[in-house]
């Protein structure tokens, strides 16, 4: 099965902040994605379509924002939890 993974320009943005460290976490988050899509919370209301991935890279929670089909994973958004969805929101108007 082959999955494409695209990325918005916003987490490019944010994913170019992180440490070398933290993006060897998250690329690992990103291939259990790939496998498993499920792994997140789907969101309801404003974000809904939108899952929410939640995960340790060293002592600091990160957010991972992304939608998924069966052929396709586009991660939107990747932040600390710290005005992660309210960023989110106004994003994706």
């Amino acid at each position: 099965m082959n999955v494409t993974v695209l990325q918005s320009p916003l987490f490019s943005r944010q994913k170019r902040k992180l440490y070398k460290n933290q993006i060897k976490v998250l690329d690992k988050e990103i291939k259990n994605l790939i496998k498993n899509p499920k792994i997140g919370e789907r969101k309801k209301g404003d974000l809904k379509g939108v899952w929410v991935h939640k995960f340790k890279a060293k002592s600091q929670l990160l957010l991972l924002a992304y939608e998924w089909d069966s052929k396709n994973r586009y991660l939107i958004a990747l932040n600390t939890h710290e005005g992660f969805y309210k960023k989110l929101k106004r994003y994706l108007k």
